[in-house]
């Protein structure tokens, strides 16, 4: 029986991808979730709230004779408090490696959820404990619920400028994985898909896919943050590294 290996957000998008290569490569995993499971094979289940301040002996437990944590858990808020929360755990535990997904563009882009990204980074880095970030650009999972919703208005506004680098979760959770099964390696190359792809072209090739038809309406985001999207601060042109899948080749998949 291998140390176990502690992943937060375990039954997620990409915690469900990544578990199962994880216990394939022999490891015993230990997931993190806030509501009760069934084991399964090589798989215990711990049931904690990195959101509650009340979580603090069920974390403590969790992290209990772990030598590894991948946390995969987020929000769209509070995420700098959840990973507060389990590095004032795993700390003390004697976690000797923690891993964490984050997303392109947390120290650039003046937004809520970047900010709530940079946040949990910096709880990770501060902790004490030997780590591991991996930012990740938007998966596509995200922009197809994104694209469905606003798909259901008859006029699709579309901000100028605004450019992706969507990526797959598969390719995320290959990379993730060998990241965890391997030493710290503090800040690593962002991971990005393999093309960048203004937002309007990412809603035709949607609406092509799902067989609709809508206006699109181009407007133009204010502030900081249309200035941060106009300038790609949320991109990686340099230096990263690019996942195999394109948002067109999802959707065929999804949508086919």
């Amino acid at each position: 029986m291998t140390t176990p290996l502690l992943v937060t957000g375990g039954t997620g998008t990409l915690g469900r991808l990544i578990v199962p290569r994880l216990v394939e490569a022999g490891r015993t995993v230990r997931v993190l979730s806030r509501t009760p499971h069934e084991p399964g094979s090589g798989v215990e289940y711990v049931t904690a709230d990195l959101r509650s301040d009340d979580a603090g002996d069920a974390i403590a437990a969790a992290v209990d004779g772990v030598d590894t944590v991948l946390h995969l858990a987020g929000g769209a808020k509070g995420d700098g408090e959840a990973a507060q929360r389990l590095v004032r755990a795993a700390a003390p535990a004697g976690v000797k490696h923690l891993v964490h997904i984050s997303v392109i563009g947390a120290d650039r882009v003046p937004i809520a959820w970047f900010r709530s990204k940079l946040a949990a980074e910096q709880a990770v880095t501060g902790s004490g404990v030997p780590w591991t970030i991996l930012r990740a650009a938007q998966f596509h999972d995200l922009v197809l619920k994104t694209a469905a919703a606003m798909a259901r208005l008859p006029v699709i506004p579309v901000p100028g400028g605004l450019r992706f680098q969507p990526v797959d979760a598969r390719d995320v959770a290959a990379r993730l994985t060998e990241l965890t099964l391997g030493e710290p390696a503090g800040l690593v190359a962002d991971l990005a898909g393999p093309r960048v792809v203004p937002l309007g072209d990412l809603l035709r090739s949607y609406l092509t896919a799902a067989g609709k038809r809508r206006p699109l309406l181009p407007v133009r985001m204010p502030g900081k943050a249309g200035r941060a999207y106009r300038d790609g601060d949320n991109l990686t042109l340099d230096g990263a590294d690019l996942g195999t899948r394109t948002w067109e080749d999802f959707l065929a998949e999804r949508l086919g």
